[in-house]
């Protein structure tokens, strides 16, 4: 019974939706004020139901109702009940599911927490983000819906896939999603003001939080897929530029661009034209990475769906939110007045530097994520753009944007000095060169990329320290406690960009691989470390079983770690795993994957030695927690100004 309650929830959420698209719309036009009140209750109504409906998904995964089809085919009585919720989400209906709850709860939100926007601006943005949950609501309840159920109930489910039975991926997806579906709220804020015709400082306060927040979510989101990847997959890889990985770089490159160019509207009212596109383009490239999951177009390890209907319904949802924000964009970006004027030297031009480079660059991986189905539609050819292409094409615009970060945070406003911003920075660049020589020397040569990660990621982190010590003047250190917490966080994320670039090109430069077959009780050398096999046993799991092995790792006499890696294989799915044992450090990893039994005697073991492996997932966390402060900054919080007033001219609706 449950399972029809949430279906039916659901049919009620896309009714409150239909009505939160239309009449806060209209009434912000008319300017009548009780419909355009309607919108707030109805973004928190179509939140609770469908919050209802995903608890009821989630109830039939917990309870085992393989009644349900989607249930089915992702669940097992004998999964963990950990891997039975990670199910909810581990699948295409389930997602969408989590997508739309995610997209219903960012509304309900601005509604609560909205209270000192004006009226007709706050009518319009929930009516355009119902407008998106509309859309999203009817491909859920007519190509995709979770609640189908059998005719008759098996007595068992096929299981999860093995790959996703993992901790990491109980989060992985929902804060990716918080990212993706964060990011509509700056689309719904622009649609907003081309319709007002009205950007100001104060549109650009009150988008900048939501922003933020996306970007916050993506991070840890992206961060954490890649550090499933590396320990789940057993490759020893962090980013393999897959499909679907790229799809989720994009957006947030262009949240990363729209962040820093709200600052210019907010500080100086410039740039206003192009933070509304950067608006448009950072949400829609989320709807392109919807697509290319769903449609199956290019094949993906991370791929949900491979139907073609679902494909075209969402590419027909993204031509029609991007194709028509771009013709309102065209017809009314033309009103929206700079104001703002500043020198070529300073820091808005820093700014707009800084916005081309992240867009070029999330152009880059746009041409080289798609060009394999352009070439096949249209020159009927299969082609494969791998990493080669990604790490020649996307590297330097990254390299240029690391130079100019420090020197643009530094410059003044309108017109800065670009001498005196070079000597402020002077200890950098000598701290930056002193580690481009030490990498160079403890890499005995062998490569280039050391040095130069060394240096642009000292020259990040450094620079960041500089800038915070130039804003306390001559106060002291003890004003550096009473600086804003957006200081703070503009130092983190920009200090956590340094520590990922540092762990990227050294853990590149410097990581050592070693693949054989080894014998029980074979001692062999992967660079300073001696590992010993010392067994191999066959061990059974919950729902799998697993051949795990026994491995020592020493380094001179001292034991390091004792490291267990194993194979697993599900019997219910049929599919095997390889599950990586790693000693983690915080200057290196050990790795190890344990293989296959060899025809000759002894099994195939894979080592790897990762230098500053856990710097790029540090790094991550240090650029979220920066935005977390900038977040809890109190200038963030409070109203950009705006009275609880009604609007000029409003009326009661006859």
């Amino acid at each position: 019974m449950i399972v029809e309650l949430g279906h039916f929830a659901l049919i009620l959420a896309f009714g409150v939706a239909l009505l939160q698209m239309a009449v806060p719309f209209v009434g912000a036009q008319k300017g009548w004020r009780n419909w355009m009140e309607m919108a707030a209750p109805a973004a928190t109504a179509q939140f609770l139901l469908i919050a209802f409906a995903f608890a009821a998904l989630t109830w039939a995964f917990l309870t085992s109702d393989f009644s349900v089809e989607v249930v089915l085919a992702n669940s097992n009585s004998l999964q963990p009940w950990v891997y039975k919720l990670t199910g909810v989400w581990g699948n295409h209906e389930g997602s969408m599911l989590l997508w739309v709850l995610i997209l219903s709860g960012f509304g309900a939100a601005a509604a609560t927490f909205g209270t000192n926007l004006p009226l007709p601006l706050k009518a319009r943005v929930l009516s355009v983000q119902a407008s998106v949950g509309v859309a999203f609501l009817a491909f859920i309840l007519f190509t995709s819906n979770p609640f189908t159920r059998l005719d008759v109930a098996p007595m068992d489910g096929r299981a999860l896939n093995p790959l996703l039975q993992d901790p990491g991926l109980a989060f992985h997806p929902p804060f990716l999603y918080l990212g993706y579906v964060g990011l509509s709220m700056s689309f719904s804020f622009a649609i907003a003001a081309l319709m007002e015709g009205k950007v100001d400082a104060a549109w650009a306060r009150w988008v900048r939080p939501w922003t933020l927040a996306a970007w916050i979510f993506l991070t840890v989101g992206i961060a954490l897929g890649s550090w499933w990847a590396y320990y789940e997959l057993g490759w020893g890889g962090f980013w393999f530029w897959d499909p679907v990985e790229n799809a989720s770089l994009m957006p947030w490159l262009f949240a990363a661009a729209l962040l820093h160019s709200a600052i210019v509207v907010e500080k100086r009212e410039a740039l206003k034209s192009w933070t509304i596109l950067l608006a448009i383009l950072a949400f829609g490239f989320s709807l392109l990475g919807t697509f290319l999951v769903r449609s199956g177009v290019i094949t993906s390890v991370h791929a949900f769906a491979n139907d073609p209907t679902r494909g075209v319904f969402i590419l027909l949802l993204l031509a029609i939110f991007v194709g028509g924000a771009l013709t309102l964009f065209a017809a009314r970006a033309s009103a929206l007045e700079a104001k703002g004027v500043f020198g070529i030297v300073s820091r808005e031009a820093g700014l707009v530097l800084n916005n081309i480079l992240l867009a070029v660059a999330a152009f880059v991986v746009f041409v080289g994520t798609l060009w394999p189905l352009v070439a096949e539609m249209l020159l009927g050819r299969t082609l494969s753009v791998g990493a080669p292409f990604f790490q020649a094409a996307f590297t330097p615009f990254m390299v240029a944007i690391a130079i100019a970060l420090p020197v643009g945070s530094l410059l003044a406003w309108k017109r800065g000095d670009l001498r005196r911003t070079v000597r402020t920075l002077l200890p950098a660049l000598i701290l930056a060169f002193l580690m481009a020589a030490l990498a160079w020397t403890v890499g005995t040569g062998r490569t280039i990329l050391a040095p130069v990660g060394a240096a642009l990621g000292t020259w990040i982190i450094a620079g960041a320290a500089l800038d915070l010590w130039q804003r306390i003047g001559r106060s002291g250190p003890s004003r550096l406690l009473r600086l804003p917490r957006a200081d703070w966080g503009k130092a983190f994320a920009h200090a956590g960009l340094g520590v990922t670039i540092l762990g990227v090109s050294l853990l590149m430069a410097w990581a050592e691989e070693d693949i054989r077959t080894a014998q029980l009780g074979q001692s062999f050398d992967v660079g300073a470390y001696t590992l010993t096999l010392n067994a191999v046993e066959q061990v059974p799991g919950p729902n799998y079983q697993s051949l795990t092995a026994d491995v020592t790792v020493t380094r001179g006499d001292r034991e390091v770690a004792r490291l267990f890696p194993e194979k697993r294989f599900y019997p219910v799915a049929g599919m095997p795993t390889t599950e990586a044992a790693i000693d983690n450090g915080i200057f290196r990893d050990v790795y190890v994957v344990i293989g296959d039994p060899q025809d000759g005697g002894g099994y195939a073991v894979r080592t790897y030695v990762k230098p500053f492996a856990n710097w790029i997932w540090g790094g991550a966390i240090l650029m979220a927690l920066g935005g977390l402060l900038s977040l809890s900054d109190r200038r963030l919080r409070v109203a950009a100004g705006a009275a609880k007033k009604a609007p000029r001219g409003a009326v009661a609706a006859e």
